[in-house]
């Protein structure tokens, strides 16, 4: 049941007399006071491992001062934009306190970006200074010459990558460090809404959009994964999900409310995954479905015994229910998340209820796969119609808009009022992703509005195809996507990648579905190969559409 709405009143009652807000009641909600605590109580539990490198919760707080007061020295101050592009590495979690405990906003660079993507980015966030890896100089160098105006460049030098790379800026991060004062005071926000970070969407439709977080949604939604992920007191955290994708979902915020430890990883790769795991006890860590895979397909010369059951938060695309029974076989206690960019990251989750674990497998599997329901940190999550905004009926037929409202919402899209106007029409954030809301209230998601395939009149679910195919023992990787067909006006193409060494004809696999789905819902088509996929391991549809219409 969601939240209602809010009616002010303008009577003032005894309560409103007399008891004003002040300092001693009243600050701002911001993750940078949980860096301050953690540092104060547990000052030498290990904060960060980087290869050889370990550095305390002290050592944390005292380089993210000093990064503060550097930046400060140089004129950055509240509404300046410090841009990052840097792998998961200890320098990113020190930019995700020192550059907003100045009243900066930070904008941390999808690491995938071309030349003219990044230039976009820099110009349209107007970043003043730009802190980079030397692993991606190949690409900000380009950049930097199509810019209007040239940041600050920061060069770092991360000892782990042993990659060519080279120093394109005017002082090293370690240079900037030792110019800032770690006794410094740092800012708590003026208010709360103040910006603290900027996120720019895929823009694989016109231009990215910047999506601002505020420091109140920040503070909350750390303070929601602690609850949702069962995060407990010094967890150990495995760094798998990009730190610039909607800030590592507010990971490097809230580690520090557990005074956790955050283990840092440059490649995603099966052999350093379960190193990682049991070298460093790892509890915790959060993945796109494509990181399953990895682990999943390991050979046995990558794999490492688990030291413990590991709890592993995804989002993302449904996780296929054959993977997510192989990955509770493997040691890994899925929870499925979901949300957006525009929401912090993952703003909803799938609650376990602790009767379903009598269900049998499939029916455990099949409550798993849905999304669910609004962290507690979100105050409304429902499925409404597009066009009325009305709630749908809860019958687990009826189809409509996955809606958001609360404080884990953006404050909206930078210099964009007319996009932010519609993504908010009605009171709602509109995700444009469709679903249905099952009588108990929990939320399946069907498909975005934009993958529904219509054929002959008759709606069809790409993730229902795709949860078919996933099924197939020789089958890695699925997206099924709508193909013009003079006839029917779209029919579904599948587009499959397969495990290693594993063969299967298409018509098999077309039959295999035929077992598990109407007719008319069967791939037409199927191309075998390699999925395209974005850097957080979402298969880029977009591609394969344009694929489907050449036939």
């Amino acid at each position: 049941m969601n939240a209602p709405d809010s009616v002010a009143g303008d009577a003032k009652t005894i309560y409103d007399r007399d008891l004003d807000r002040n300092p001693a009641n009243h600050q701002p909600l911001t993750p940078l006071s949980y860096l301050d605590r953690a540092a104060r109580v547990f000052p030498d539990h290990v904060a960060v491992i980087h290869g050889e490198l370990r550095r305390t919760y002290a050592e944390l707080y005292e380089r993210s001062r000093r990064l503060a007061a550097a930046l400060k020295a140089r004129g950055i101050g509240r509404g300046d934009t410090v841009a990052v592009m840097l792998a998961n590495t200890p320098e990113m979690i020190e930019c995700h306190y020192g550059v907003p405990m100045t009243g900066a906003v930070l904008n941390t660079l999808n690491t995938r970006l071309d030349p003219a993507g990044l230039a976009f980015c820099l110009d349209h966030g107007e970043a003043r200074v730009l802190i980079t890896d030397r692993e991606f100089s190949r690409v900000v160098g380009p950049a930097l010459e199509q810019v209007g105006a040239r940041p600050l460049v920061i060069d770092v030098n991360d000892p782990v990558f042993t990659g060519e790379g080279t120093a394109i800026g005017s002082l090293s991060y370690e240079a900037l460090l030792a110019e800032g004062d770690p006794a410094s005071d740092w800012a708590m926000p003026a208010d709360e809404w103040d910006a603290i970070s900027l996120n720019y969407t895929s823009g694989t439709t016109g231009a990215p959009k910047g999506v601002v977080y505020h420091h109140r949604g920040a503070a909350l939604l750390s303070l929601g994964n602690v609850i949702t992920g069962q995060l407990g007191q010094h967890p150990v955290y495995l760094w798998t999900l990009p730190m610039f994708h909607c800030n590592g979902w507010c990971f490097p915020w809230t580690l520090s409310v557990v005074a956790g430890t955050h283990v840092c990883l440059r490649q995603v790769r099966a052999a350093a995954l379960y190193a990682a795991i049991a070298e460093h006890d790892v509890t915790h860590l959060c993945g796109a479905p494509i990181v399953m895979q990895l682990l999943l397909n390991a050979s046995d010369s990558e794999r490492r015994p688990l030291p413990r059951r590991v709890a592993f938060l995804t989002a993302a695309a449904p996780p296929p229910q054959a993977v997510l029974a192989a990955m509770g076989s493997a040691g890994f206690d899925v929870t499925h998340l979901y949300g957006l960019t525009e929401t912090y990251g993952p703003a909803v989750v799938n609650a376990w209820h602790r009767d379903w674990d009598a269900l049998d497998a499939d029916a455990r599997a099949e409550k798993m796969a849905r999304q669910g329901v609004r962290y507690p940190v979100l105050e409304g999550f429902d499925i409404r119609d597009p066009e009325t905004c009305e709630s749908v009926p809860a019958d687990g037929q009826t189809m409509g808009e996955a809606m958001f409202r609360g404080n884990v919402v953006m404050r909206g899209y930078l210099k964009n009022r007319s996009a932010t106007q519609a993504a908010f029409a009605g009171g709602w954030f509109r995700s444009g992703d469709l679903g249905v809301k099952h009588p108990d209230g929990y939320i399946q998601l069907k498909d975005r509005s934009k993958d529904i395939i219509i054929s002959g009149g008759e709606n069809i679910s790409s993730i229902e195809v795709e949860d078919a195919l996933f099924r197939h023992p020789a089958v890695s990787a699925a997206a099924v996507v709508a193909r013009p067909d003079e006839k029917w006006g779209e029919t579904p193409m599948a587009f499959v990648e397969l495990k290693p060494d594993a063969t299967v004809e298409a018509d098999a696999l077309i039959a295999w579905c035929r077992e598990r789905l109407a007719g008319y819902k069967l791939p037409r088509d199927v191309v075998f190969g390699e999925l395209p996929k974005t850097s957080t391991g979402k298969v880029q549809k977009y591609l394969l559409r344009e694929r489907a219409k050449e036939g």
